[in-house]
């Protein structure tokens, strides 16, 4: 797994782990129900909240990808163009000057 998605997955293993725990931690009340229904809640906020933080980060890197990709591409099609006009120009002066 390379480092861009290690800390993501890092973060939202951490997030998991802490919202499972913050439910056994609490002191009960005297109105259990609700409070285990916010502890759900809770715990699917963080979920949700973690997997935006990941999709931004997905996202991120695909746009850096997509950039880098597209500036190696002309770079190549550039350096090829050029490659190719020289090429031509000294066949051109091959046949007009054989030696």
């Amino acid at each position: 797994m390379t480092m861009k998605w290690q800390i993501p997955a890092f973060l939202l293993a951490a997030v998991l782990a802490c919202a499972t725990t913050y439910g056994w931690g609490q002191q009960s009340s005297p109105n259990d129900q609700n409070s285990a229904k916010q502890d759900m809640k809770h715990a699917g906020r963080d979920t949700k909240n973690a997997a935006k933080n990941t999709g931004h980060a997905a996202k991120k890197g695909a746009n850096k990808a997509y950039h880098a990709t597209t500036k190696g591409t002309r770079k190549a099609y550039n350096k090829s163009k050029n490659t190719t006009k020289g090429a031509a120009h000294g066949a051109q002066e091959g046949a007009q000057h054989p030696h």
